[in-house]
């Protein structure tokens, strides 16, 4: 089993979400926004992402963007360590059984679909945990073991897993269709005289983008 598919993967996804985490904070505040079931939410205070990312540094302070990142972090981590490091570790084994047979596409969808699942499941409860911290006003989210115990002492596992389900009917597609068509993209482009350099793979990367932009607002 590669282990360099499981750590690749992992400091990729904690890499990315590092970077993008203001954005993703945005998406849930402005998700939350307009509630008729909570009067505190009920206001519509944000108009768009930008005007979300502006309004909350002014009102809030600069880090409360970054509000719940370790959260994300370590759920980043756990998720591209587990979803890719299963991927190309099962894949590689059934393609080194196979010799000179290249593993077809709806096995490549099957796989990546039950890997997102997998990864998805395990990570729900920092996901819960990253999602709370993002839609509080404040800029100091506690720490990760005393976030966990909060929420089961209250709610007791199910708050915990709460949202499991529809996190992994979701990462069942995204994964299904982003992962095996990076492999089928990169098999083809190289076959057809690409390099195998830094260069091609960002484009194998940026082509496997489309169909997941295509499936995301419906999940």
């Amino acid at each position: 089993m590669p282990w360099q598919a499981f750590v690749y993967g992992g400091l990729a996804a904690m890499t990315a979400e590092a970077i993008t985490f203001p954005i993703d904070m945005s998406k849930t505040r402005l998700q939350i926004q307009g509630q008729v079931a909570d009067a505190r939410l009920s206001a519509l205070k944000y108009r768009g992402m930008v005007h979300t990312l502006l309004t909350v540094g002014r009102q809030e302070g600069v880090m409360s963007l970054f509000t719940g990142a370790k959260f994300a972090l370590l759920r980043q981590g756990t998720y591209g360590t587990i979803r890719l490091g299963i991927y190309y570790s099962i894949k590689d084994r059934w393609e080194r059984r196979n010799t000179g047979v290249k593993m077809p596409l709806p096995h490549l969808v099957l796989l990546g679909g039950t890997a997102g699942v997998i990864g998805s499941y395990v990570t729900t409860p920092t996901d819960v945990m990253r999602v709370r911290m993002q839609a509080c006003h404040h800029s100091k989210s506690p720490p990760l073991l005393r976030s966990f115990l909060s929420i089961f002492k209250t709610e007791g596992m199910r708050g915990v897993y709460r949202g499991a389900v529809p996190n992994a009917q979701r990462a069942a597609v995204v994964n299904g269709v982003q992962i095996p068509t990076y492999d089928v993209t990169k098999r083809n482009l190289l076959a057809a005289g690409f390099e195998d350099n830094k260069r091609t793979h960002f484009w194998f990367e940026f082509i496997c983008w489309f169909p997941r932009i295509l499936l995301l607002p419906t999940y």
